[in-house]
C-alpha cells in the first residue's frame, strides 16, 4: 500500500455545498466509512475563515483508487473542487513512523 496526500482547493461557491445539511451528513458518513482515509479535514488560513479547501491522507494501492475515492465523496463537485494528489515514498513513511 502507498500513502497519498490529497489537497483540495475549493471555489467560493463550495460554501453552498457545505451548508447543505443532507449533503454534509452524507459526506461525514462517507469519510467515517472509509478505512483507507486515515485522516482529513478542512483547511483554513486564518481562524473563523471559510474553508478554502481540505486535506486527506489516504492509504491505497494506486492513484486510480485514490481518484475513485475522491469522485465518490458527496462533497466532490468537479466545477467547485480541484485537487492534487501526491504519494509518499517508502522512505518518507519510514521516517515518519520512527
Amino acid at each position: 500500500m502507498t500513502h497519498w496526500t490529497i489537497t483540495f482547493q475549493d471555489a467560493p461557491e463550495m460554501t453552498r455545498i457545505r451548508s447543505d445539511k443532507t449533503r454534509r451528513n452524507a459526506h461525514i458518513a462517507f469519510v467515517r466509512g472509509r478505512s483507507e482515509l486515515q485522516i482529513g479535514g478542512p483547511l483554513a488560513m486564518t481562524p473563523m475563515q471559510d474553508f478554502p479547501g481540505a486535506i486527506w491522507t489516504v492509504q491505497a494501492e494506486s492513484r486510480a483508487d485514490v481518484e475513485r475515492l475522491i469522485l465518490s465523496d458527496p462533497y466532490y463537485v468537479a466545477s467547485l473542487r480541484r485537487y492534487t494528489i501526491a504519494n509518499w515514498t517508502s522512505q518518507m513513511v519510514k521516517q515518519v513512523s520512527e
